[in-house]
């Protein structure tokens, strides 16, 4: 198989480009073989080669029908109708493909509309369908103290587990096992690596020295990985401990400096790239504005104002995601950082990934976010996502403080995007871009959605005393 993510940015031929969205995979994958016997550029050959791989994701993604919707949201929205469904599908409010030239729904169609439409969340019929406002309450207290004390530092203690599908196990096969852990940078101090393991059937053990490799400190997708024998049930995990130091900054437009660095400021395909639509978006929205931080601050304004949350299909299954959500007006968390960055750096701005994990006392999940530079400031943070959901609120306060300012409730793990893990992935990864959910593969295969779950566990999430004394990294790096 072929893994250049790079060659996305390659057209695919009119006749799959039809045949893929009227939902004909099968046929679709006929006609791909069919074209790569023929003499094609390079170029052509590798993208086909990468769409199969695309194409046998996507319907997976997609399990419920007309009809099995319509019945999951009678069942638990109050007084739901079919009209309703119309509206939701044709205000694209509920992400859909066709199959087979039928409409079917994403996997979590259900929880975004929970998460993003409070209408809806007023309806359910079943309590625990709204979930629980507990770790919004927790942000808003740490955004206040750190506005009050001018810093926050809290000391996190995590453990990973990655555990195989019965179906996708190979007793006595070689596997190796990736685990996201810090990278140590940015906000990062003391991070330490408590215990490796293997959990089998016979109990626990740590992984012996030629059983585990670890990035090296600043790598920038920087995992644990576990290479050993597979047996039936067996589990691998990882338990450390790190801390985040933020310091709240104020950021004043007069303050800037008048000359500005240039890194960070070039293309990176197939999707950090300046098309000719997103540079028309990029001047609209900056209009004659010369201030570097005030261009940055009209591009976060605009995406949390104008781009609404969504789940999405695997990033891989996206050929260009920026323009993706610069023309539907949706999309998750690293698809709005994306678009930042991108528009950032369509206007000057040097800006950069960095991803990872949001943790508090309560759970961990996956997020993403963005950073940009702007001197004599340094490094700053932009989270466009949890600013849009505050725009969405009526929070104008938790908007403003997520341009410049992030809570302390990060690991980062990622600090760019795109990058292959150390050691490398022979084949290609479930997501190619980033790493929060972890990965693993045979030496035939990588694991495939489904095949594997990762749970992160919060063993201790307490704030610290802000160490005035800790070296500080260089901001430039």
């Amino acid at each position: 198989m072929y893994s250049d993510i790079y060659c996305l940015h390659v057209p695919l031929p009119e006749d799959i480009e039809k045949l893929k969205w009227h939902g004909d995979f099968e046929r679709a994958l006929r006609v791909i073989d069919k074209r790569l016997e023929k003499d094609i550029p390079m170029a052509l050959k590798k993208r086909l080669i990468l769409e199969k791989e695309i194409l046998s994701r996507i319907p997976g993604e997609y399990p419920y029908s007309w009809t099995d919707a319509l019945a999951l949201l009678q069942e638990r929205v109050r007084d739901f109708s079919e009209s309703e469904l119309i509206n939701m599908w044709e205000e694209n409010a509920a992400e859909w493909i066709y199959i087979d030239g039928q409409v079917h729904f994403k996997d979590d169609f259900f929880s975004n509309m929970v998460k993003t439409r409070p209408w809806f969340r007023e309806r359910l019929i079943f309590p625990d369908d709204r979930g629980s406002d507990e770790e919004g309450k927790i942000r808003d207290e740490v955004i206040r103290k750190m506005k009050s004390q001018g810093s926050v530092s809290y000391r996190i203690h995590l453990k990973s587990t990655l555990e195989l599908a019965e179906t996708a196990e190979r007793p006595g096969e070689k596997i190796k096992v990736y685990l996201p852990i810090p990278v140590e940078y940015a906000q990062v101090r003391n991070f330490r690596l408590l215990e490796v393991a293997v959990q089998g059937k016979e109990g626990c053990r740590p992984a012996r020295e030629d059983e585990y490799t670890v990035a090296d400190p600043e790598y920038p997708q920087r995992t644990v990985c576990i290479h050993t024998a597979h047996q039936p049930g067996q589990t691998y995990s990882i338990e450390f401990s790190y801390e985040t130091h933020m310091k709240y900054q104020i950021l004043e437009a007069d303050r800037v400096s008048d000359v500005q660095p240039s890194f960070y400021l070039q293309e990176e395909f197939p999707h950090i790239r300046f098309t000719a639509y997103l540079r028309e978006v990029t001047r609209e929205v900056v209009g004659q504005e010369m201030n570097p931080l005030l261009k940055a601050q009209k591009i976060y304004e605009y995406i949390t104002s104008h781009v609404m949350y969504s789940f999405v299909r695997s990033y891989i299954t996206i050929p260009d995601i920026p323009e993706y959500v610069a023309s539907g007006w949706k999309g998750d968390c690293g698809f709005q950082a994306l678009l930042f960055i991108t528009m950032c750096r369509i206007a000057g701005i040097p800006a950069r990934w960095q991803s990872g994990l949001y943790v508090t006392p309560i759970s961990a999940g996956s997020h993403d976010w963005a950073q940009f530079y702007i001197a004599p400031y340094g490094w700053l943070f932009a989270d466009c996502s949890f600013g849009g959901t505050a725009f969405r609120e009526g929070d104008e306060t938790r908007r403003r403080f997520y341009f410049g300012n992030l809570d302390p409730f990060r690991m980062p793990a990622v600090s760019q995007f795109q990058q292959p893990f150390c050691p490398p992935m022979k084949w290609i990864r479930n997501d190619p871009y980033d790493n929060q959910r972890g990965e693993g593969e045979y030496a035939d295969r990588s694991l495939r959605p489904g095949e594997y779950e990762t749970k992160h566990r919060v063993i201790e999430c307490r704030e610290i005393r802000w160490e005035t004394a800790t070296k500080r990294l260089d901001d430039v790096r």
